[in-house]
C-alpha cells in the first residue's frame, strides 16, 4: 500500500466520528424532548444541560472533521 492510499484511508477512519457524533445528537435530542414532556417547570435546567451536551457532542464532530484535514494536508 502506498502512501497516497494510507493517508485517505486514514481521513475516512477520523470521519467516522462524524457519524458516531450524528447518532449521539439524536439521543440527547430525543432524552432532552422526553424530559421535558415529564417535567415541563424543570425546562431551564434542562435546556443549559441540553445546550452543553450538544456544544460538546459537536466539539467531537469538529475534532474528527479537523483531523482529517490534517491527514489529508500531510500534517501529521
Amino acid at each position: 500500500m502506498d502512501a497516497a492510499s494510507a493517508k485517505l484511508i486514514g481521513a475516512g477512519l477520523a470521519v467516522i466520528g462524524m457519524g458516531v457524533v450524528g447518532i449521539g445528537l439524536g439521543l440527547i435530542f430525543n432524552a432532552w424532548l422526553h424530559a421535558l414532556g415529564r417535567n415541563p417547570s424543570a425546562a431551564p435546567v434542562l435546556r443549559q444541560m441540553g445546550f452543553l451536551g450538544f456544544a460538546l457532542t459537536e466539539a467531537l464532530a469538529l475534532f474528527a472533521f479537523v483531523l482529517a484535514i490534517l491527514i489529508l494536508l500531510n500534517v501529521l
